[in-house]
């Protein structure tokens, strides 16, 4: 029998959430044919099954969390007694529900919380992080948070302690209204932590909205879970400035045309006007080096890198993720279009590697193909900036004296104010803006 645990997903990944399973239980299964369907907070990815024999127990279903390291599946691969073949098969979780805990023993003292008993836990990767810091074994951490997942206060009172001892919660009850809610102890302890940490902030908890009308509940998982953190991490902590312009990308649009007409049938993807606005980027980033950094709050220090990594925001219909074209300042216009529409379509299949949405230096968003004429957009932390654009339309302009109809891109530079002023926002937006009203001086820079 092979117990097949949850392998290293890539970087700062701890857990995902089971989408699919090839082969149901009793079936037979190949070595290196896939397996499982896992999505993580960056993207899905599909896991091969490491021996081949028959599936004796799944030790997760369709829609359980399983952390890095759990055992998700029990392999017959010829190995061992046909009896352990039932056992596993009984077991269809990762706690065995056939051994309930003695009502009269505490939770701080259960058999899961002993000594030298390892048993794997549901828990955010900040607070396994807070857990290594405090050099606690998070697996003897007993959980308070919902669906038995250890939370940072669980982490502390371990640490201070020396045991695990649960926060004070109600009992579950159907619904709870405001004014119960606000007594519960784990939202009054957070809500206390967070006033006493930003001035004026006041928590409360959410209301009962079904007491006006019908609603529908959803897990937030996985990508929608990931873009929510980094976006309260990011609004959080940088204070954002925006500049806004408009580009006229008359000629460069003509140009675009053109070659792409000339490129038709041939190979790789469409020409899009993100792949210029990309290029142009990189060219300005070369002569406004503080855009392309990142600010260190800690040690008060601000990083300046040498190289242009150029990410670009896609709908992927499970939640926004940010693939990046890297070392754009020394790809043509052509190059950086073929990687746009290949990553484009791997986000769109959840099948983008998580390799191909680190070491970003700067992003854009682009929601001209969806319509509006304005954003202001969200700083994709660690970075200090990004660029928005928004839908290329015709408009009456006055160019010599005479009104003329030209397309116009408006564009909106969201930054960092700690690390740049309005000032250097407004020459590097007037410099991008130039670029992409003359394709020439864009060619000069492939």
């Amino acid at each position: 029998m092979f117990e097949f645990k949850l392998p290293d997903l890539g970087e700062g990944i701890a857990e995902g959430e089971i989408l699919k399973w090839y082969v149901e239980e009793g079936g037979e299964i190949g070595e290196d044919e896939p397996l499982m369907d896992v999505e993580t907070d960056k993207a899905a990815v599909t896991i091969p099954s490491p021996r081949g024999g028959k599936i004796a127990a799944h030790k997760g279903k369709v829609g359980d969390i399983v952390n890095v390291g759990d055992v998700v599946v029990v392999i017959d691969d010829g190995t061992g007694e046909a009896a352990a073949v039932e056992e596993a098969a009984a077991e269809k979780t990762f706690a065995a529900p056939d051994t309930p805990e003695p009502e009269a023993v505490p939770e701080a003292v259960a058999p899961a919380a002993m000594p030298g008993v390892r048993r794997p836990v549901p828990a955010a990767p900040a607070t396994r992080r807070l857990a290594r810091e405090l050099k606690v074994d998070i697996n003897l951490v007993s959980p308070s948070g919902p669906g038995g997942r250890v939370t940072p206060e669980d982490v502390h009172r371990f640490a201070d302690h020396g045991m695990t001892v649960p926060a004070a919660t109600p009992e579950p009850a159907e619904h709870l209204a405001a004014k119960q809610v606000s007594t519960d102890t784990a939202f009054a302890e957070f809500a206390a932590h967070a006033s006493a940490t930003i001035p004026f902030l006041e928590l409360e908890p959410m209301p009962d909205f079904s007491a006006d009308g019908p609603v529908e509940v959803e897990a937030l998982r996985s990508i929608r879970r990931k873009v929510a953190r980094k976006m309260v991490t990011s609004m959080s902590l940088i204070p954002h400035v925006a500049h806004m312009d408009d580009a006229d990308v008359t000629e460069l649009d003509k140009f675009r045309v053109r070659e792409k007409e000339r490129r038709a049938g041939g190979a790789g993807g469409k020409l899009t006007l993100l792949a210029f606005v990309i290029k142009a980027i990189t060219a300005g980033l070369k002569a406004a080096p503080a855009f392309n950094a990142s600010l260190d709050p800690f040690r008060e220090e601000i990083i300046y890198k040498k190289y242009y990594n150029i990410g670009f925001a896609a709908d992927t219909g499970r939640g926004l993720v940010v693939p990046v074209v890297k070392d754009t300042n020394n790809k043509s216009i052509i190059q950086i279009a073929d990687e746009i529409f290949e990553k484009a379509n791997l986000a769109r299949d959840g099948k983008l590697p998580p390799e191909d949405m680190r070491g970003g230096t700067f992003t854009i968003t682009n929601v001209g193909p969806l319509g509006g004429t304005a954003l202001l957009p969200t700083i994709n932390y660690p970075e200090v900036a990004i660029l928005g654009m928004g839908k290329v339309q015709e408009k009456p302009v006055v160019r010599n004296g005479e009104i003329v109809i030209r397309k116009i891109l408006p564009l909106t530079l969201a930054f960092d104010h700690r690390i740049a002023d309005g000032a250097d926002a407004a020459r590097f937006v007037a410099e991008l803006v130039r670029q992409l009203s003359d394709p020439n001086l864009l060619l000069l820079e492939t």
